[in-house]
């Protein structure tokens, strides 16, 4: 970054940046504005901002009608959802009216009101993912709250959480970061959040994003990038050969007894085990393989009938494949590059450092899942719990994620966006 912050400033008090000179992938050049602009700017909504709605909006509306061709044939032959075709889609769009609320509310919240409720935000989450022990097990796991018929996760509120606390911790320390162990300790209050996920939730997914998330906007507010990705380069490198090192000295039989340790080897060689561990991949790879170009037409996946295990959750992107073919799967990443640059956009120029590393923090969020969705659907990694963002079938994800494009959006109002 080519104009550090003023370390310990707070948003709004003297010496902290008030132009859109110090946000990253500027110059530095500060634009002052009158005191009284301000209001008026952030009052009023632009066209950068009804664009990145519509676009939401739009993908949203996507997703409820390839989340309903995935999903009536199980949910119709499922007897929990009482064989009623719809099941899926109405709860979804439950959950997403309820989203579109919390967007709205959060456009209309000041930012930098996160500032004040950081820690509060953080140790209120993980307080939730520890009361998930008190709730029973579903699918063999303490991952959800249960209010009603409906089920929370958690996890979901930590990623926020960790963009709020994040954004602060990079602000506050400002000058030093320049100093490797400054970044070490940043990065313990996020690595505390995956443990928890991790052994209270036992959620790999969801750890892994809410890191990546963290090192994501730590890179941002780094100045010293080369050095950044040198040492996260061997930090990754090592966790490789610890894995490989483990594979390799331990016994089949012990291997294969790991959870996690199947899906590596699935991944290695899904058609080797395609009766058992890797029978999602190779099910989910069928169905792209089989789209063609411009796939079988919607509504007419065959590998949705009951051939791939939770299609419409972690692998409802090979439906998309086989339905709408390369064409589809092309026009959805468009969508979200897209929705990405937006957000891009509203980071360059919003008012302040603060601002700007929310925004990050939700880039981040958005580009991490799909990018981690769409890799393990093609089995370029292996296998693992990732949804893809407003379009996979999850109640509190397609909230929480709503919830930080509301945040996005009142930064956006406060910017001045080309």
């Amino acid at each position: 970054m080519s104009q550090p912050y003023n370390s310990g400033r707070r948003p709004g008090t003297a010496g902290y940046p008030s132009g859109t000179g110090n946000a990253p992938g500027r110059t530095g050049r500060q634009e002052h504005r009158p005191a009284e602009e301000m209001p008026r700017r952030a009052a009023r909504w632009n066209w950068s901002d009804i664009s990145l709605v519509f676009m939401i909006l739009f993908i949203l509306a996507f997703g409820l009608i390839i989340l309903y061709s995935a999903s009536y044939y199980d949910a119709a032959m499922n007897r929990e959802s009482n064989y009623d075709p719809m099941f899926y889609l109405k709860k979804q769009g439950t959950w997403m009216m309820l989203g579109l609320a919390a967007m709205f509310l959060g456009s209309l919240i000041p930012y930098r009101f996160w500032w004040k409720v950081s820690y509060a935000a953080y140790f209120g989450s993980l307080l939730l993912v520890a009361a998930c022990l008190a709730f029973p097990k579903v699918n063999g796991a303490h991952r959800w709250i249960r209010l009603g018929s409906f089920n929370l996760q958690p996890a979901e509120l930590v990623k926020i959480a960790v963009i709020i606390l994040m954004a602060r911790l990079i602000v506050t320390n400002g000058r030093k970061l320049k100093y490797l162990r400054t970044n070490f300790i940043i990065m313990v209050m996020p690595v505390i959040a995956s443990a928890l996920i991790y052994g209270i939730n036992s959620n790999l997914s969801s750890a892994i994003i809410v890191t990546m998330i963290a090192f994501f906007m730590l890179f941002v507010g780094e100045e010293k990038w080369l050095r950044f990705f040198v040492v996260t380069g061997l930090l990754v490198a090592a966790a490789a050969l610890v894995v490989h090192l483990v594979l390799s000295n331990t016994s089949s039989t012990a291997v294969e007894g790991a959870y996690r340790f199947r899906r590596i080897i699935a991944w290695q060689d899904p058609e080797a085990y395609a009766a058992t561990w890797g029978f999602q991949t190779i099910q989910a790879l069928y169905a792209i393989g089989s789209g063609g170009f411009m796939g079988k037409g919607l509504g007419r996946s065959l590998q949705k009938l009951s051939n791939i295990p939770e299609v419409q959750n972690d692998m409802i992107f090979s439906i998309i494949c086989e339905e709408l073919g390369l064409f589809g799967a092309i026009v959805v990443l468009l969508m979200f590059g897209y929705l990405c640059y937006r957000l891009m956009v509203i980071a360059e120029n919003a008012r302040d450092i603060y601002g700007s590393l929310l925004v990050v923090g939700v880039l981040a969020h958005i580009s991490v899942q799909v990018l981690l969705n769409i890799a393990v659907v093609t089995n370029t990694l292996p296998n693992t719990g990732v949804t893809l963002p407003f379009i996979s079938y999850g109640g509190s994800s397609v909230l929480f994620t709503l919830a930080e494009m509301g945040i996005a959006l009142n930064v956006a109002r406060s910017a001045k966006l080309t």
